[in-house]
């Protein structure tokens, strides 16, 4: 079994997926689909034409919280594959679960009397375009200055360091709605919804924190790479 140890690429997939089951939700994201049988990581990647280091670094950053890629590490492996990655993990919060959570909100509040019910939903509301802002400035802003770069180009009216001074904490507010849930919720209202929501917004909540150290611990030195690799031409 899979435990302890960084991921290799001679490990079989199946044996990763089995030992840590919440990297199952990234295999979409990364290009990959189930079926692959007892075939090892290296192997599936290429038949999806996956960069295996590239999903190996993903893998390990998502599994070990003490694992932090140094700059030699991101510089030598290709990150081609790491903007579509983020607007896959974009879209998959947005149409999947986002609209999940959303789901047994609107549940909960049909049972609580009509002003907490407001306050879940307002609540929720607030966040959900807040996360929908943020995500509409980094594919709008900050993917194509990616994609400049890597292209050998770069936009004088942009740089990596503007996203910096910007990026705001999108699961803080997560758990902002898990404290309402335990501080507000009447003690009646007492379904599978209630545990379903909060197992809901814990699993997000880590998922984009992993989202976020993706975005300034891989992305940010990445990209200062690139641009200061362009201004030395």
């Amino acid at each position: 079994m899979i435990k302890s140890r960084l991921f290799s690429s001679d490990s079989r997939l199946s044996d990763l997926i089995t030992a840590h089951p919440s990297l199952l939700s990234l295999l979409s994201r990364l290009g990959i689909s189930l079926g692959f049988g007892d075939r090892s990581i290296a192997d599936v990647c290429e038949e999806s034409g996956v960069d295996t280091a590239f999903f190996l670094l993903i893998c390990n950053v998502y599994t070990f919280n003490n694992y932090v890629p140094s700059t030699a590490a991101i510089l030598g492996t290709d990150m081609t594959g790491l903007v579509p990655y983020l607007e896959k993990s974009h879209k998959y919060y947005v149409e999947k679960r986002l609209p999940h959570i959303e789901c047994h909100l609107d549940a909960i509040a049909q049972k609580l009397n009509a002003r907490i019910g407001r306050v879940f939903i307002s609540f929720f509301k607030e966040y959900k375009e807040d996360v929908e802002t943020h995500f509409m400035h980094e594919e709008r802003d900050v993917f194509p200055h990616i994609r400049g770069l890597m292209a050998g180009k770069r936009d004088a009216t942009y740089s990596i360091g503007e996203f910096i001074d910007t990026h705001s904490d999108i699961e803080g507010k997560l758990d902002d709605l898990l404290n309402i849930v335990f501080k507000y919720l009447p003690p009646q209202v007492d379904d599978d919804n209630v545990l379903d929501v909060v197992d809901d917004i814990l699993r997000l909540s880590e998922d984009l924190k992993k989202h976020t150290f993706i975005e300034e611990k891989i992305m940010v030195p990445l990209v200062k790479h690139l641009e200061n690799a362009i201004l030395k031409k």
